[in-house]
């Protein structure tokens, strides 16, 4: 868990007029395989006209990959690491096809613990260096877990949140892991109650888990701009 000290520093300080330098591909494809990607990672990103702020642009968190064991340690590090800079807001812009559900419910608490806001969301490479700005994104498996921690949840038109049944691999490095060949076991209730139990105290309606569990893990069901409002998980707009 995050110091007291990191959490009153960081706090929630939204950006007003984020979106006002977002553009974000409504028609951009996305894959919405679980394949394997790379480890889930950190970085600071300059929000704003760099050319208008320079130095003083507030910074957004871009988090980026595969929630592994190791997430939620590798994000407080971060932030940590972070800490001296007066211009960090807790948002964070967010692209993940899964990994670990109970490292993702980890990300999220500790989400919540600093007010942080979570975008789907991922910066755009090929903007020019002087404005910054956001594509569409995918939250998908575990990801989603992550998601429902952050006090603010935002799921822009374009990016998409996806969902299905938990499974870990034997042998694998822990519950409900995913990344190798090995035969699939399946939760049998405990893990499920245990997220209802995580989605409710954060607000999300644990119907969700219900309905994620209906869904073969050979597939992932893209939630419907009515799924997502009618289990409370996010809105489409900041």
């Amino acid at each position: 868990m995050p110091s007291a000290r990191v959490s009153r520093y960081l706090g929630l300080r939204l950006i007003l007029a984020v979106f006002a330098v977002i553009a974000f591909a409504a028609s951009l494809s996305l894959p919405v395989d679980a394949a394997r990607a790379d480890d889930m990672s950190f970085r600071l990103v300059a929000f704003g006209k760099a050319m208008q702020c320079q130095r003083r642009c507030p910074a957004v968190i871009a988090a980026e990959g595969e929630i592994t064991d190791r997430t939620p340690y590798d994000f407080l590090s971060f932030v940590r690491n972070n800490i001296g800079r007066s211009n960090v807001h807790a948002v964070i812009f967010l692209d993940s096809p899964g990994g670990k559900v109970v490292a993702a419910m980890q990300l999220g608490r500790i989400w919540r613990r600093l007010g942080a806001a979570a975008i789907v969301g991922r910066v755009d490479p090929s903007a020019p260096g002087s404005v910054t700005q956001f594509l569409s994104a995918r939250c998908l498996s575990a990801c989603v877990y992550a998601l429902v921690g952050a006090k603010k949840r935002v799921v822009p038109l374009g990016s998409v949140v996806g969902v299905h049944r938990m499974f870990f691999y034997a042998g694998g490095n822990g519950p409900m892991g995913e990344g190798t060949t090995q035969r699939r076991h399946y939760d049998h209730g405990g893990m499920k109650s245990l997220l209802a139990h995580y989605t409710g105290r954060m607000g999300v309606s644990p119907a969700l888990i219900s309905e994620a569990e209906r869904i073969s893990s050979d597939r992932i069901h893209i939630l419907t701009r009515a799924e997502i409002t009618r289990y409370h998980l996010a809105t489409a707009r900041f």
